[in-house]
């Protein structure tokens, strides 16, 4: 009688996920040191809007998520540069961890140079989160998110999205759903 083989067991490397994930890419992900009197924080909420509500204050460069009893969590943000910024009332149609990031043809006619389309990751410039903005269901092609240059917190230099520092982004992510209105001035 023949004798067969065990089959053969392949290893396989299983994808990260989840709190794992965001530790080990949060460690590979570009670091900048951000002035103390910058940072996160919860402070009096100087925004007038409702519990919930997402504001983002471009002259600050801060965006505020309201909280009860007159509070609100501010962080520190990088907003679009001269020409670039937009303003108005959204809601966050979509959330996503890690996304992959698409350059819109807009920003790839400005700069040739930039890949159409790069990978989710530690490195992306979209960074650990992102939330959609919608104006009603129409996407505003407006983004608060992450970033991979840390650096720039808190000036005007993005091509119209909301950046945060990437631990900043999660904190957000956690606290709203989908549907937050969001309101930029």
């Amino acid at each position: 009688m023949a004798q067969t083989s065990p089959p053969v067991q392949v290893a396989t490397a299983t994808p990260l996920a989840g709190e794992a994930r965001d530790r080990e890419w949060m460690k590979l992900a570009p670091q900048a040191a951000i002035d103390p009197k910058i940072a996160r924080a919860v402070v009096d909420n100087p925004t007038k809007e409702a519990p919930g509500t997402v504001v983002v204050v471009t002259k600050e460069r801060r965006l505020y998520y309201v909280m009860p009893d007159g509070k609100a969590m501010s962080y520190p943000v990088a907003v679009g540069n001269a020409g670039m910024a937009w303003a108005g009332v959204a809601n966050i149609d979509r959330k996503s961890e890690w996304p992959d990031w698409n350059p819109p043809p807009e920003m790839l006619a400005r700069r040739p140079e930039l890949p159409k389309r790069l990978e989710g990751g530690p490195t992306s410039p979209i960074g650990a989160r992102a939330l959609y903005l919608a104006e009603g269901k129409r996407d505003t092609l407006f983004r608060i998110h992450g970033t991979n240059e840390p650096e720039k917190i808190g000036q005007a230099v993005s091509s119209g999205c909301i950046r945060m520092l990437n631990a900043d982004v999660v904190d957000l992510y956690d606290r709203v759903p989908i549907g937050t209105k969001v309101v930029v001035r």
